[in-house]
C-alpha cells in the first residue's frame, strides 16, 4: 500500500468528521498515523476575534456567569446525556440540590460514557444543553449556585 497525499487528506477528513484525535494504519512494512492536536484556551477565542463589537459585550457575559453560580463544564468533546439511559430518570433537574462529587450528567466520547461529577455543593439553577446534544471541550453544561 502506498500512502499518497490524497489518501492522507482523506484520513484527515475522516478524523475531523468523526471528531477523532488519531487514526493509525499498518500494512506490512508501512505504517501511518494521522493525529489532530486539540488545543484549549486561545483556540476558543479565535471565532470571536473578527467581530469588532464583541469586547463591549464580554464583560456583561462574565457578570452573567457570576450571577448564575458555578459552571459545570464539559471536560471533552462528546454528546451530553442527562440520564444513564433513555428511559431512566435524569441525574439532576433544575432546582435540585447536589453535593460535591454527585454525578450530574454523562458525556459520551468515542462510545465511552464519562460520568461528570459536580465540583461544588449547591442547587442546580440552569441546564444549558439538551439531552443528546453535541458538546465541546469547556462548554458550560449547567450552573450550580
Amino acid at each position: 500500500m502506498k500512502f499518497d497525499t490524497e489518501y492522507i487528506e482523506k484520513l484527515a477528513e475522516i478524523i475531523e468528521a468523526k471528531g477523532l484525535t488519531e487514526i493509525s494504519l499498518e500494512d506490512g512494512n508501512q505504517a501511518i498515523t494521522v493525529r489532530r492536536e486539540l488545543l484549549a484556551g486561545p483556540v476558543a477565542a479565535l471565532p470571536a476575534a473578527p467581530v469588532v463589537q464583541q469586547p463591549a459585550a464580554q464583560p456583561a457575559a462574565k457578570q452573567e456567569e457570576v450571577k448564575k453560580g458555578q459552571p459545570v463544564t464539559s471536560p471533552m468533546v462528546g454528546t451530553f446525556y442527562k440520564a444513564p439511559s433513555p428511559d431512566a430518570k435524569p441525574f439532576v433537574e433544575v432546582g435540585q440540590t447536589v453535593s460535591k462529587g454527585d454525578v450530574v450528567c454523562i458525556v459520551e466520547a468515542m462510545k465511552l460514557m464519562n460520568e461528570i461529577e459536580s465540583e461544588v455543593s449547591g442547587k442546580v439553577i440552569e441546564i444549558c444543553v439538551e439531552d443528546g446534544q453535541p458538546v465541546e471541550f469547556g462548554q458550560v453544561l449547567m450552573y450550580i449556585e
